[in-house]
């Protein structure tokens, strides 16, 4: 059996922070996790080089889900996105592990494909309407099927989801956090108006998604899904802030436009009731957040006995070796629904070479054994850590509002 011998965590900036972990074995093979956390990418850092990796050496490599319950358990001090994404790194470099052993692509051992390739979603987005669907049409062009569309709102400056460079969005912007100003009421009034557009321009064929990013109260935000319910959007993202799992009854009573949520999700246990009562559509934990494949592949079997779909974050700050894990988890499961898809730029794929590839809408992991994702230690040494904050934003009387 393959002895972990080794395990060390690579803090690389080739652009943005990313926090890998690279775990050998006595057999010669090594695997690969994502481990970062925007934003507080050090403290994933130090949980795994002062408190995880010393608890690695000597286990076997093959026992994954007893490592899982290890950690998860054994810390006590269950959860949180810090001891979560620690956790995933883990688990994900240990199935990169085993399939190379195996000899497979990764999701063979998940039980193989349930579908040719993994629909994904790009991010058109625009100063002003016009400007988003400009950046719409271009996405359609390279093949999308599915486009999120975020637009600058009349009367507000630095909206979240609207960026300089149009295909590559990095929200981790400022030594210290970023301020920006916030009106519910100028955004409600934008919104339809933006997609009422997207569907004149667009037509009907394309799957048009768009993310609230917790701006909103469960009220406002039945609202919302109703103007928005003529257009047909294929999802309504992060209407409200989701540790009140109960407020989605109340937006569920208003709207039938489908609803996904759970991006900063890291547990099972944030999403119960929400899954249970059927409450949303797609459950949008991802690897590195909420844990690793094996716990992800829970949470999405639990989804699936009361039809909620898969929808996984996919922005940015997950670095290629979460984006190959997620696609091979995607590929394999029953109820998968779409693939958030934001690309990384040249820089960081030098950093993390990779097997998966962009065709006709879709992602597919490749074919390479384990997850098909490496990390060049050379060429992460090139881009030292810079701390850099995710922004906040406040309202226009000066409170604190969630960004």
């Amino acid at each position: 059996m393959p002895k972990i011998t080794a395990a060390r965590v690579i803090v690389t900036c080739p652009g943005r922070n990313f926090v890998t972990l690279k775990i050998e074995t006595s057999d010669g093979v090594h695997g690969v996790g994502d481990a970062t956390l925007n934003g507080r990418e050090l403290a994933v850092a130090s949980y795994l080089a002062d408190h995880v990796i010393p608890c690695l050496i000597g286990r076997d490599a093959h026992q994954i889900e007893d490592i899982w319950q290890y950690l998860y358990k054994g810390a006590y001090w269950r959860r949180g996105p810090v001891t979560m994404a620690a956790i995933a790194a883990v688990d994900m470099a240990l199935w990169d592990i085993k399939a190379k052993i195996a000899g497979l692509p990764l999701y063979q051992l998940l039980g193989g494909a349930c579908r040719t390739g993994v629909m994904v979603y790009g991010h058109a987005n625009g100063a002003t309407v016009e400007e988003t669907l400009e950046n719409a049409q271009a996405y359609a062009e390279k093949g999308y099927k599915a486009i999120r569309l975020q637009s600058g709102v009349p009367g507000l400056k630095g909206v979240y989801g609207v960026s300089k460079d149009k295909f590559f969005y990095e929200p981790a912007d400022g030594d210290l956090p970023t301020e920006s100003l916030w009106s519910t009421e100028k955004y409600l009034r934008s919104a339809p108006a933006l997609f009422e557009a997207a569907r004149d321009k667009l037509g009907w064929d394309l799957h048009l998604l768009h993310d609230v990013h917790h701006r909103l109260t469960p009220i406002e935000a039945g609202r919302l899904g109703k103007d928005l319910e003529p257009y047909r959007p294929f999802w309504m993202e992060d209407a409200v802030p989701a540790e009140n799992q109960a407020s989605f009854r109340l937006i569920r009573q208003h709207t039938t436009t489908p609803l996904a949520v759970g991006e900063i999700f890291n547990s099972i246990w944030d999403c119960k009731q929400l899954i249970e009562e059927q409450l949303i559509d797609y459950i949008r934990a991802t690897v590195v957040h909420a844990g690793g494949i094996t716990h992800l592949r829970k949470i999405a079997s639990f989804a699936d006995l009361h039809h909620v779909r898969t929808g996984c974050h996919g922005a940015t700050d997950l670095s290629p070796v979460c984006m190959a894990a997620a696609l091979h988890f995607d590929l394999s499961i029953p109820n998968f629904g779409i693939q958030e898809y934001m690309r990384h730029t040249e820089a960081t794929d030098a950093v993390f070479p990779h097997a998966y590839s962009f065709a006709d809408g879709m992602l597919h992991p490749g074919e390479a054994i384990g997850l098909g994702v490496d990390i060049d230690e050379a060429e992460a040494a090139k881009h030292p850590y810079k701390r850099a904050y995710l922004p906040i934003a406040r309202r226009e009387d000066g409170s604190m509002h969630d960004w």
